[in-house]
């Protein structure tokens, strides 16, 4: 499993980023897709989750009415669109693909991708 984030940087408060993740290596229309972020000092977060199939698309309440998750099953590729940026949306952000065995959830982690939202 390979993850390759692109598309984040720096931008200013109130403005927009899209962040890109192409996966390779499996079969990407039966992962749940989805980013974390995690900012200097603290943990890493749950941003926003997609199921495979079915199910409801789960985002934190902090970042929900501004960011929106999509994924291309046909380009392998989930997106993360973030509106109204605020500082406190700097992290480094990070794609996630859960592999689900009955109970048991295994992820797949990305490098990782900074993006910085300056006041």
């Amino acid at each position: 499993v390979q993850l390759v984030e692109s598309g984040g940087g720096l931008v200013q408060s109130g403005g927009s980023l899209t962040l890109s993740c192409v996966g390779t290596g499996f079969t990407f229309s039966i992962y749940g897709m989805g980013w974390y972020r995690q900012a200097p000092g603290k943990e890493r977060e749950l941003v926003a989750i997609m199921p495979a199939r079915g199910g409801m698309t789960n985002y934190a309440d902090s970042v929900k009415g501004r960011f929106t998750i999509s994924r291309d099953n046909d380009k392998n590729e989930v997106t993360l669109q973030m509106n109204s940026l605020m500082p406190e949306d700097t992290a480094v952000y990070y794609c996630i693909a859960e592999e689900t065995y009955s109970d048991l959830v295994v992820p797949y982690w990305g490098k990782g991708i900074l993006v910085t939202v300056s006041s």
